[in-house]
C-alpha cells in the first residue's frame, strides 16, 4: 500500500512542479481517495467482526492522531512564512484559507471562489491543497455511521446476507455520488472539482473493494496482470488528461479503477509483478513520507513563486522545491508523526478533542494575525497633488519609481472597479439580455452609449466624468468577454461557441436602435477569439468583419460610432510585482511592442467597414517610447494583466475628452 501512496504523491508533486511533465498528475489525489477509503473501511470491518460494534469516538481519535499533528504544524509554519515572504496582496486570502483549512472546509471556499470572473487571475493560496483533506474528513463524518447501522443489522441476519446488505449500501453511495459528479462536472465543472458530493464515490469505491476482498480473494493467475493493468490505467490518466479534461465526472473512473486494481492485486505472485515493484525500499520510503510530503510541497512551491513573482518554476527551482519538500516531510515524520504514533500520544477522546480544538485556535489565531497586518497597510487616501496619474507624463516625471504610496493601494487595486460592476450592469457570461446603467443628466441634450466587453467597461469611469462635465447622458452595455461583433466567439476558457454573447449582442443592437444615441463608443479586448478559427491573422479579420457589420447597421440607423482602441496589456500578477519591487518598479514595466502586440480588430474594422468610425488611441498615455509602466504618477495603471484601474481611467477623462473632440 505504501508503494501506491508513493505513486499518488509523486504524481501530484511532479504535476505541481511542472504541468508539462504530467498534465494529468492531479489524478494522484484520486488514487489517495481510493487508498483511504479502502484502509478505513477495512479497519471498520475488522472492528465490527471482532467486537460486534463500532466505536465512533475511537474512530475519530485515530483520525486526529493520524491527520492533525502534521497538518497543524504545516498550517502554522505556512502562516509565518506567508507574512515574512509573500506579497501583502496575498495575505488576506491566505488568512481566509488558513482558517478554512484548519476547520476542514477549504474545499467549499474554493468551490465558491472558482466561479468568480473578477478573481480569474488570483494566485493560489499556499494552503489550497487542503481541499482534498477537507473532502476526506467530510466523508468520514458520515462513513462510520453506515457501519454502526450495519453492525446493528448484522446481529439479526446471516453473515452472508449482512455482507450483501453492506455491499449494496456502499454501491448505492457510489452510484449516487458518481451521478452527481457527472452532472455537476457538465454543469459547474469548477465547483464540481472540490465538492464532497462529487468525490465521495471515489472513497466509497475503495470501501467497496474492502468489503469484497474481505470475503473473496483475487485468483493468483489474475494478480499480476491486474496489478500492471491498474498501474497502466493510472499512468494513462496522468499522461493523457490535462486542464481541459472534464474532471472528475466519468474521467475520474480511470484512475479510481486503476488504484482499485493495484490494491486488489496485492504484491502479486512473481518477482516481476507490479506489487513487488511497489514494495521495494525506495517505494516504501516515499510512501511512508507521502502524507507529510503532500502537506509540505504545495506551500513551498507557492511561496517560491510568490517571492519571485513568477508563474512557473525554473528547473533548478523545481529541484530545490522537491528536495526541500522531501526533507521537511522526513523531519516531520521522524520528529512528529512517529512519536505521536509510537508513544501513544492523543490516545484518549479527551486529549484528541483538546488537541483538535487547540490546533484550530492556533491556526485561526495565525490567520487573524495575517488579517490584522493586512488591515494596517490597506488604506491609502487619494491626494491629487501626489497621485497625478497620466498628468505626470506631461510633467516629465519618471514613471518607474514610486515617490509615495500608490493609489489605489496594492491591497485594493483588484477591487478598484468601474461603478457599473457594483450597480449590477456588467452582464455575466450566461446573460443574454443587457442590463444597462444610465449615468449623467436626465434632461441631457446629448445621449451616448458605451458598448463592448470588460475592456469597454474599464473606460466607463472616464466617460462618466466627461458626461458629468459636458451634461451628457451615458448608457452602458457591457458583458464579460463579449466583444461587440456579430462573429461567433469562443466561450472564455473553453472551446465551445459563446452563443450567449452573440444573442446578447443582437439584443443590444435592438436597444441601441430604440435609444438612438448620438454616439456609440465601443471598445473590446484585442485578443477576442472567434469560434473555429485558429490562425491568429484570420481570427482578427473575422472579428473585425463582424464589428464592421454591426457598425454599418448602426450607421444605417443614423448612429455615429467612435472606437476606443484597446489598452495595452501588462504582465500577470502585476499588483504583486509592484508590491514586491516598490519603490523602484522598473522590474514591472512591459516592453511596448509586447504590450501592444497584434493589431486591434477594431482598427482593422475602422479601415474596412466603409463607414466613418474614427479611432481614439490613448496608447501614449499608457506607454513611453519603448515601455509601458505599471505605475504612472503614483497611480496603479492596472488591476490585473489587462484591465486598468477605475482610478487611472477616471484620470484619463480630460485626455479622452480632447481626443473625442478631435475626431468628432
Amino acid at each position: 500500500m505504501q508503494g501506491l501512496r508513493a505513486v499518488a504523491v509523486l504524481l501530484v508533486l511532479v504535476y505541481h512542479l511542472d504541468t508539462d511533465y504530467l498534465p494529468g498528475g492531479y489524478v494522484g489525489v484520486d488514487v489517495f481517495f481510493v487508498i483511504s477509503g479502502f484502509l478505513i473501511t477495512s479497519l471498520l470491518l475488522r472492528e465490527v467482526r471482532s467486537h460486534g460494534r463500532v466505536s465512533v469516538s475511537r474512530f475519530y481519535v485515530r483520525r486526529v492522531r493520524r491527520i492533525l499533528p502534521a497538518a497543524t504544524l504545516v498550517l502554522v509554519a505556512t502562516g509565518i512564512a506567508a507574512v515574512l515572504l509573500l506579497p501583502v496582496t496575498r495575505l488576506e486570502q491566505t488568512a481566509l484559507e488558513l482558517a478554512a483549512s484548519a476547520a476542514y472546509i477549504e474545499n467549499f471556499v474554493l468551490a465558491g471562489q472558482t466561479v468568480d470572473y473578477l478573481a480569474a487571475e488570483e494566485a493560489p493560496s499556499p494552503v489550497q491543497h487542503f481541499w482534498s483533506l477537507a473532502v476526506e474528513e467530510q466523508f468520514y463524518l458520515v462513513w462510520p455511521l453506515l457501519f454502526v447501522g450495519w453492525a446493528a443489522l448484522r446481529s439479526r441476519m446471516p453473515e452472508r446476507r449482512a455482507d450483501a446488505v453492506l455491499g449494496g449500501a456502499v454501491a448505492v453511495v457510489i452510484a449516487a455520488s458518481l451521478a452527481c459528479s457527472v452532472l455537476m462536472t457538465a454543469a459547474v465543472p469548477t465547483a464540481a472539482y472540490f465538492l464532497p458530493f462529487t468525490r465521495m464515490w471515489e472513497l466509497a469505491a475503495g470501501g467497496l473493494l474492502a468489503v469484497v476482498l474481505a470475503r473473496w480473494d483475487v485468483p493468483d493467475r489474475l494478480r499480476d496482470p491486474l496489478g500492471w493493468a491498474g498501474l497502466a490505467a493510472i499512468a494513462a490518466a496522468a499522461v493523457s488528461y490535462d486542464e481541459h479534461t472534464a474532471f472528475p465526472g466519468y474521467a475520474a473512473a480511470l484512475p479510481v479503477l486503476g488504484a482499485a486494481a493495484v490494491i486488489a492485486a496485492g504484491e502479486g505472485r512473481s518477482r516481476r509483478s507490479a506489487g513487488r515493484l511497489l514494495s521495494t525500499r525506495p517505494a516504501r520510503f516515499v510512501g511512508d513520507l507521502s502524507y507529510a510530503l503532500y502537506l509540505w510541497h504545495w506551500p513551498i512551491i507557492v511561496i517560491m513563486l510568490g517571492t519571485s513573482n513568477t508563474t512557473e518554476l525554473s528547473p533548478l527551482s523545481a529541484a530545490v522545491a522537491a528536495a526541500l519538500s522531501l526533507f521537511l516531510a522526513w523531519v516531520t515524520k521522524i520528529v512528529l508523526e512517529d512519536p505521536v504514533r509510537v508513544r501513544g500520544l492523543l490516545d484518549t477522546g479527551r486529549s484528541a478533542l483538546a488537541f483538535a480544538l487547540s490546533g484550530i485556535l492556533v491556526v485561526t489565531g495565525a490567520a487573524w494575525g495575517l488579517h490584522s497586518h493586512v488591515q494596517q497597510v490597506r488604506s491609502t487616501e487619494f491626494d491629487p497633488q501626489v497621485h497625478l496619474g497620466p498628468q505626470a507624463l506631461d510633467a516629465g516625471v519618471e514613471p518607474d519609481e514610486i515617490t509615495a504610496p500608490p493609489y489605489p493601494s496594492v491591497l485594493t487595486a483588484e477591487d478598484d472597479l468601474p461603478d457599473l460592476y457594483g450597480d449590477g450592469c456588467q452582464s455575466t457570461e450566461t446573460d443574454t439580455h443587457p442590463s444597462p446603467c444610465v449615468y449623467g443628466a436626465e434632461d441631457a441634450r446629448t445621449t451616448v452609449a458605451l458598448v463592448g466587453d470588460s475592456h469597454a467597461a474599464h473606460w466607463s469611469p472616464a466617460l462618466q466624468e466627461i458626461a458629468e462635465d459636458r451634461g451628457w447622458q451615458l448608457h452602458t452595455f457591457t458583458k464579460s468577454s463579449c466583444a461587440f461583433t456579430s462573429t461567433l466567439l469562443v466561450r472564455p476558457g473553453e472551446e465551445v461557441p459563446y452563443t450567449q454573447c452573440q444573442e446578447w449582442t443582437g439584443n443590444v443592437l435592438e436597444e441601441l436602435r430604440a435609444l438612438k444615441p448620438d454616439v456609440v463608443f465601443t471598445s473590446s479586448r484585442a485578443q477576442a477569439a472567434p469560434y473555429g478559427i485558429d490562425d491568429e491573422e484570420e481570427a482578427r479579420e473575422a472579428v473585425a468583419e463582424g464589428m464592421s457589420q454591426l457598425w454599418r447597421e448602426l450607421d444605417e440607423a443614423g448612429i455615429a460610432v467612435v472606437v476606443l482602441r484597446d489598452t495595452p496589456t501588462t504582465r500577470s500578477r502585476i499588483v504583486e510585482c509592484v508590491d514586491l519591487h516598490s519603490p523602484d518598479v522598473q522590474a514591472c514595466v512591459r516592453k511596448r511592442d509586447t504590450a501592444l502586440k497584434g493589431e486591434d480588430p477594431q482598427v482593422i474594422a475602422a479601415e474596412e467597414s466603409g463607414v466613418e468610425a474614427p479611432v481614439v488611441d490613448l496608447s501614449d498615455r499608457f506607454c513611453l517610447d519603448d515601455v509601458c509602466p505599471a505605475v504612472i504618477g503614483n497611480v496603479l495603471v492596472y488591476r490585473d494583466s489587462h484591465h486598468i484601474t477605475a482610478t487611472y481611467s477616471r484620470l484619463l477623462a480630460e485626455d479622452l475628452a480632447e481626443r473625442i473632440e478631435d475626431v468628432l
